[in-house]
């Protein structure tokens, strides 16, 4: 007898928005699985607002509305039966953050859930990453996004270190993360792996997924550092517009796509590892298993 649910989670980053509607596979005497049913994102940077001038403007607001309206509507023909909403960073910094929060309540019949980064770490590492992580080795994985980046070490197929820092792809972009903040992330790193050898990393986030999928690897094969800084030299050498057309990125993906490397090369760098596994996860997927394991 197999039981199937559908759960949603709703996303709000600092450079889009998303909305992840999951399968949830039930089968008596057999894992629990989960698999997408459909996921839809929507390029709203609201970090660009947050970060630069401290709100949220007017027309992204009518955008966040008629998006949450939408995403309503979605769930609702998918028969969703639980959802959860997320906003990270942007919304956390933007003063009236609250206020738009209270209004797609209203507007939209949505309830949305602004999370700290400690609480974004957790819910991320909460995702499903026991087929890729081996209990015998050390793992760092690295979520990059808009406004901040996660961190979390894990060592013996779990968690013994994890922190957020306000370095994403939006604040790089305005030149708004200082020398400071990078020390500050070097000597986190350095002093959390320094005990660990043939350490491995893992990637999540929009921009190391779509790189991925640009270098044909097959699934569950790493990228190399090597392979990831020949990326970063090419992407450079190419301009913003040469990126799209050439290479057919979307036009808000086509920016944020190099800060974000820098984010993944410098982690590797200073803590040592070699390669890079990108599973296709991040904040969305831990929402809809925290939400099934009773863990938010």
């Amino acid at each position: 007898m197999i039981t199937i649910k559908k759960y949603a989670a709703i996303d709000i980053g600092s450079n889009a928005m998303r909305l992840l509607i999951s399968n949830i596979v039930e089968q008596k005497g057999k894992e629990t699985q989960f698999s997408k049913s459909s996921l839809v994102r929507v390029p709203i940077r609201l970090g660009q607002d947050a970060f630069t001038v401290g709100e949220i403007n007017e027309e992204n607001i009518e955008r966040m509305v008629d998006a949450m309206k939408a995403f309503k509507l979605l769930m609702k023909v998918h028969k969703v039966e639980k959802y959860m909403a997320c906003a990270t960073s942007a919304m956390r910094e933007a003063y009236n953050g609250k206020e738009v929060v209270e209004l797609i309540k209203k507007k939209a019949d949505i309830k949305i859930e602004i999370i700290d980064g400690k609480t974004e770490a957790a819910i991320i590492a909460s995702t499903d990453l026991h087929h890729l992580i081996k209990t015998d080795q050390a793992y760092l994985y690295v979520d990059v996004g808009g406004g901040s980046t996660e961190f979390s070490l894990f060592s013996g197929g779990k968690i013994v270190a994890s922190k957020s820092f306000k370095v994403g792809t939006v604040r790089l972009l305005n030149n708004m993360v200082s020398d400071i903040v990078w020390q500050e992330i070097e000597k986190w790193i350095k002093s959390v792996t320094e005990d660990y050898e043939n350490l491995n990393m893992i990637g999540s986030g929009g921009n190391i997924n779509k790189l991925f999928k640009m270098s044909g690897k097959l699934n569950e094969k790493p990228l190399s550092y090597m392979y990831l800084n020949a990326q970063f030299t090419a992407l450079n050498n190419l301009s913003y517009e040469e990126r799209i057309s050439d290479l057919g990125l979307n036009a808000d993906r086509a920016d944020v796509i190099i800060p974000a490397l820098k984010v993944y090369l410098n982690a590797m760098k200073w803590s040592g590892a070699r390669n890079i596994y990108v599973p296709k996860i991040g904040l969305s997927d831990g929402i809809v298993k925290a939400l099934y394991y009773g863990k938010v």
